[in-house]
């Protein structure tokens, strides 16, 4: 069987890109947990869910939105995610906010494989901060 290569990533559809990105912020977020001296598991699991569930990253894409943060082409990248119709739903969030974090992780996801590093590393950061200050 002949693998395919893709390489134009701005090609690939909203789902694909939130598949790779919810990974990826993840990675960002748990480093940061760990870096920040926490090592309980349970501990970890639920700081965590402070900035990976459906609804903190709908909070967080919208306070990008109002802030101006991302440029036109990430808006596009965000809204395909959001648009794309999915055939599964988040267990703790209504399918608005689904879909809205779904946007949210089809920006990390592009912005990771198009090999945007410091642009996506500078997202991640500001989402770190402001969930920080929100949960004190």
């Amino acid at each position: 069987m002949e693998k395919r290569i893709m390489r134009d990533y701005r090609q690939l559809n909203g789902l694909a890109l939130a598949y790779v990105g919810d990974a990826i912020y993840e990675v960002y977020v748990r480093d940061y947990l760990i870096q920040s001296g926490l090592t309980r598991p349970n501990q970890l699991h639920k700081t965590a869910t402070h900035y990976v569930s459906a609804k903190a990253q709908a909070k967080l894409i919208q306070q990008m939105n109002e802030q101006a943060l991302l440029t036109e082409e990430e808006q596009d990248i965000f809204r395909r995610g959001r648009n794309s119709k999915s055939y599964t739903s988040a267990k703790n969030a209504d399918i608005i906010t689904y879909r809205i974090s779904t946007g949210f992780e089809a920006l990390m996801g592009y912005l990771h494989l198009t090999g945007q590093k410091e642009r996506l590393e500078e997202l991640v950061q500001w989402c770190i901060e402001k969930v920080g200050e929100e949960n004190g």
